[in-house]
C-alpha cells in the first residue's frame, strides 16, 4: 500500500476499558468522538459494545454514523444542538442530546437528554445557580432528562477537582429532585486516574486508546494503535538536498518512506526524517530495501512530546488513515 496504515488492537481497547472500569468502580460511557480518537468509531463501538453502558460522540453526524453501522446502544451527543435539523436527525436516529443553555433548550423539546452543568470549565453547561430553573423548563417542555454531567478542567489539581466535585454533587441533588433516575457522570480519564469516582458512571476517552492525559502515567493502559509505512525508494544521494531542505551532512545512503504531513504527521520532522517531511514522503538516512514496512508510530504520547503537544492531537490528526483491526 502506498499510504500509511494504522493497525488497531481491539483487544487493547477492551483491556483499557475494563481496567478503567475496575479503577472507577462504576459504569463506563465510552467516548468515541472524532472517529474514536482516530481509531475508527464504528469498529471500536462494536468491539466494546458488551462492556460500555453507552457511547458518547461529539456531534449528531457521528451518532448517525454509528447507528447506520448497526450500533444499537444508547449514544449521547456531547455538543449542544445548534439547529432544528440537528434535533430532527437526533430524534430520528434515537440519539440522546445535551441540554446546556437556555438558548438551545427549545431544540431539546421532546428529546431524551443529559443536562450539562458548568462547574468551572466554562465550556458548556448551565451555571449552578441556573440548574433549578433549567430543570423546571425541561419538565415543562417535555425534555426527558436521563442524565447530568460536567467535566473536570484540571483533574490533577486536587483542590480544583474537589471543588468541582462538590459543586457537581449539589447540582445533581437539584436535578434528581426533578428527575430521580438521572445518571450522574463527571470523571473522564484524568479524573479516573486521579482516584475517586463517587457518581454513577465515568466517561473515559483518551484512556480507552491507551494513553493518560498529562501529568498522569499510563498505569497499565495499552496503546491500541501502531502506524506502518512502506519504503518507496532507496537512494544514493546526488546533489545537495534532502527533501525540501539542504542536506545537513554528506549522506552515504537515503531512503524514502511513503508517509508525510498529508497523512497527519507533523511537517516539522520526526519519524526519523533528516529534515522536514514532504506532504506524502519522509526522507531518512541509511539503506532500507524497497517495499520494507516500517513502524513509524507506536507511542503517540512520545511523538506528541517531541512536537510540544499531546497524544490527543496526534491521534485525531491521524484519523484519516486506513485501518486494519486485530485482536
Amino acid at each position: 500500500m502506498q499510504k500509511p496504515v494504522a493497525v488497531v488492537s481491539r483487544s487493547a481497547i477492551r483491556h483499557n476499558l475494563r481496567l478503567l472500569a475496575r479503577r472507577a468502580g462504576s459504569a463506563v460511557i465510552a467516548v468515541v468522538k472524532d472517529d474514536a480518537y482516530g481509531h475508527g468509531a464504528e469498529a471500536v463501538a462494536h468491539a466494546i459494545g458488551g462492556d460500555a453502558a453507552l457511547f458518547a460522540v461529539s456531534a449528531v453526524e457521528e451518532g448517525v454514523r454509528l447507528r447506520v453501522a448497526g450500533v444499537g446502544a444508547d449514544i449521547l451527543v456531547l455538543t449542544p444542538l445548534l439547529s432544528r435539523e440537528d434535533a430532527a436527525r437526533a430524534a430520528f436516529y434515537g440519539l440522546i442530546v445535551t441540554a446546556a443553555s437556555f438558548a438551545a433548550l427549545p431544540l431539546c423539546e421532546g428529546m431524551r437528554a443529559h443536562l450539562a452543568v458548568n462547574t468551572g470549565m466554562n465550556r458548556y453547561g448551565f451555571s449552578p445557580d441556573r440548574v433549578e430553573r433549567a430543570c423546571r423548563l425541561c419538565a415543562e417542555r417535555g425534555v426527558r432528562v436521563e442524565g447530568v454531567f460536567s467535566h473536570l478542567y484540571a483533574p490533577a489539581d486536587a483542590g480544583a477537582r474537589e471543588e468541582q466535585t462538590r459543586v457537581f454533587a449539589e447540582c445533581c441533588r437539584i436535578v434528581r429532585r426533578f428527575f430521580p433516575d438521572a445518571l450522574r457522570h463527571l470523571q473522564a480519564t484524568g479524573g479516573i486516574l486521579a482516584g475517586g469516582a463517587p457518581f454513577d458512571a465515568v466517561r473515559p476517552g483518551l484512556g480507552l486508546y491507551g494513553y493518560a492525559p498529562p501529568p498522569f502515567s499510563g498505569q497499565g493502559l495499552l496503546p491500541a494503535m501502531r502506524v506502518y509505512a512502506a519504503v518507496g525508494q532507496e537512494t544514493i544521494p546526488f546533489g545537495g538536498g534532502a527533501g525540501y531542505a539542504p542536506a545537513q551532512k554528506t549522506y552515504s545512503a537515503l531512503h524514502t518512506l511513503c508517509a508525510g504531513y498529508g497523512d497527519g504527521f507533523f511537517r516539522a520532522g520526526g519519524l526519523g526524517a533528516v529534515g522536514a517531511l514532504c506532504m506524502d514522503a519522509c526522507v531518512r538516512e541509511g539503506r532500507m530495501p524497497f517495499g520494507t514496512r516500517v513502524c513509524v508510530l507506536r507511542d503517540a504520547a512520545a511523538y506528541g512530546a517531541e512536537h510540544g503537544t499531546t497524544a490527543y492531537e496526534v491521534l485525531t490528526a491521524l484519523r484519516g488513515l486506513r485501518k486494519i483491526y486485530v485482536g
